[in-house]
């Protein structure tokens, strides 16, 4: 009986810590969401458990998760990863089950799209990976692997971005190669 009761003390002192962390961040990075009260964002985190399971996810992998803009239309706040490098929890894998599936040796333990799926984000767009940029340089030393358009991946390829001698570069692999120094970056729409 103990062991229930303190999982479920757990579970807010959990959450109260994430939130810390998050708020430090928020309050670090200010030039990320000018305009922004973090009131309002604490407002719509206490609201939905949900996206403080998927923003907890973000965090334990390296992602850094950080408010980056809000969108007027939807009344969402937008979460993005912001660690310096691709986050180093989501390391090694393919782009999506597909070229998971189709490596015939050395497979990976697992793909971006299925990943983030599981974490309840998506991974970001290039238009968003250069708006991302803005904040950065971010993946100096890595790369992320970036939602491919359909057209690129029905030929078999994804795209993935980067930012070298002081500018994005937009690349493309076979969607079944994996790199030690490639992961993705996440967005969360709270």
């Amino acid at each position: 009986m103990k062991k229930a009761n303190s999982k479920k003390e757990a579970a807010p002192k959990r959450s109260n810590d994430l939130i810390a962390t998050l708020k430090a961040r928020f309050d670090e990075h200010m030039n990320r969401h000018e305009g922004i009260d973090w009131a309002d964002v604490a407002a719509k985190l206490a609201a939905s458990p949900k996206t403080l399971k998927s923003l907890a996810e973000m965090e334990n992998t390296g992602g850094e998760p950080d408010v980056i803009g809000y969108d007027r239309k939807t009344g969402e706040y937008l979460f993005c990863d912001c660690s310096p490098e691709s986050p180093a929890g989501r390391r090694s894998v393919c782009y999506d089950r597909d070229g998971l599936e189709s490596r015939k040796e050395h497979r990976p333990a697992n793909s971006a799209l299925d990943l983030a799926t599981a974490m309840g984000i998506e991974l970001l767009t290039e238009a968003q990976y250069h708006d991302l940029q803005k904040f950065g340089p971010f993946d100096t030393k890595t790369s992320s692997w970036l939602r491919t358009p359909p057209e690129i991946r029905e030929e078999g390829g994804a795209i993935f971005g980067d930012y070298r001698f002081g500018r994005v570069f937009i690349y493309h692999n076979g969607a079944q190669s994996y790199y030690g120094a490639r992961a993705f970056r996440g967005l969360l729409r709270v």
